[in-house]
């Protein structure tokens, strides 16, 4: 049963937002100051990260006018180089998108488990049991059919969109002096604090590169993929600015530094013994949209690599009513449940998180020039293409790529991460050509 288009553009805009808003902005801030050192480097680290990922943006929203489908970010992969490279990039990023969605979800419910659990169940098995809980309701929601979570994931997303706006209006508004704590200058050049700093500001802008994958679920998708996309990271970047010009306001660079959990404290310097509750509901409603649109992205990068012949034909199985993959979102929900009863191994991958996304991202960036040629009829159409082409896409990727050796600076301490990283990717080649063998995957064109 092939999906039918549901989404609509706000939709769409929505789920970016989602995508790209998770746990990163309440907590990346204070890496970023640690390794900037100052408020110059700080917020020009944030507006450039801006820019970029604008440019990354405008780049992907081109991409998904030129190839509307399902699972797009695979199947990019598949079309532009070939499937054992789709399947590579992809199977590295599905894995590790479970396992950050598994340790998101129990973040977000210690924050909202003083106010349900009792006493006996303020521990990790409580955590737990509103985790999967939570997970459960989400997936029931989703049951319901595409339109219906995402319906859910709207609610989910303007209510935290409202909590962020709400916070740094009443920072605006308030007394608070900054806390008095000195801030510690970076120990080295000016690039490299800057390099680093990109880091954890590139994760936070992260993700919004998965909407390609519902380029099946969208209506009009050739105009609507580009046009959410581009107001979806415009609306981020607002939020993201005017939280961090909260964030010094109340804090100061010094207080940055030493303030990991940063909603909570900015929080309650304004509100009191009240902000530690307003925080915890913020906080669990950004955790539950990601898991949100977490559930409804990653199925689609199985339907695609089951149209592909890699994963076994259920995978790609529509329900013609809901157009929900039954056995696709059964199977990435049972993951993450089974995740949350090994979640400490996420701290060691956590490291190694961005930079797969990142060597993703920059080789999917670089299918625009292979599909500019591929689908060269389809520029005199009224789909979108990059006014400054091809600045923007080269901007981005250079960007990528000197934030890649950034990250190889920060495995200094681990010889063996590099190679850590490559094997993971070599093990993917192995495990397609094994999936593959005798058979012979398609690639749809456009």
């Amino acid at each position: 049963m092939p999906i039918k288009p549901k989404l609509s553009r706000f939709d769409l805009t929505m789920i970016v937002v989602s995508l790209v808003i998770g746990m990163g902005i309440f907590a990346t801030p204070s890496q970023v100051a640690v390794k900037a050192g100052n408020a110059w480097i700080f917020f020009g680290a944030w507006i450039f990260g801006g820019i970029v990922t604008l440019c990354g943006a405008l780049t992907f929203a081109e991409i998904g006018s030129r190839y509307p489908v399902a699972g797009g970010f695979y199947r990019v992969f598949s079309y532009c180089y070939h499937p054992a490279i789709a399947f590579m990039i992809n199977w590295v990023l599905v894995i590790s998108s479970t396992a950050s969605v598994a340790a998101v979800a129990l973040i977000g419910s210690d924050y909202i488990r003083p106010f349900l659990l009792p006493a006996s169940l303020q521990n990790d098995t409580g955590t737990r049991i509103i985790t999967i809980t939570s997970v459960l309701l989400l997936y029931a929601i989703n049951f319901l059919g595409i339109k219906m979570s995402a319906r859910a994931q709207n609610l989910l997303i303007i209510f935290k969109m409202a909590m962020i706006g709400l916070i740094c209006t009443a920072v605006f508004k308030s007394n608070a002096n900054p806390v008095s704590i000195p801030a510690v200058p970076y120990r080295g050049n000016i690039i490299t604090a800057f390099g680093l700093s990109l880091v954890p500001v590139f994760f936070a802008y992260n993700g919004y590169y998965q909407t390609i994958n519902f380029g099946g679920d969208i209506i009009n998708a050739k105009k609507n993929i580009s046009k959410a996309i581009i107001m979806g990271i415009i609306i981020v970047i607002a939020l993201y600015l005017s939280i961090n010009i909260a964030y010094l306001r109340v804090l100061g660079m010094g207080g940055l530094q030493n303030t990991p959990a940063l909603a909570s404290k900015m929080v309650s310097v304004i509100f009191g013994s009240a902000g530690y509750k307003i925080t915890s509901i913020m906080m669990f409603g950004s955790v539950m949209s990601y898991v949100n649109v977490s559930v409804m992205v990653n199925p689609r990068v199985y339907y695609a690599m089951a149209e592909d012949g890699i994963l076994p034909p259920i995978f790609k199985r529509i329900n013609p009513e809901t157009q929900v993959q039954v056995f696709g979102m059964s199977f990435f929900v049972a993951a993450v449940i089974a995740i949350l009863f090994f979640v400490a191994k996420f701290s060691e991958l956590l490291r190694y998180l961005m930079f797969f996304n990142i060597v993703g991202l920059s080789l999917a960036a670089v299918t625009i020039f292979v599909l500019r040629k591929k689908t060269r009829h389809l520029s005199q159409t009224d789909i979108y293409t990059i006014k400054w082409y091809p600045l923007i896409p080269i901007i981005f990727i250079i960007s990528y790529l000197f934030v890649i050796i950034n990250i190889f600076i920060t495995f200094n301490d681990d010889s063996y991460a590099g190679w850590i990283c490559l094997a993971a990717y070599l093990l993917g080649f192995v495990i397609y050509y094994a999936c593959t063998w005798k058979k012979k995957p398609g690639v749809s064109a456009i």
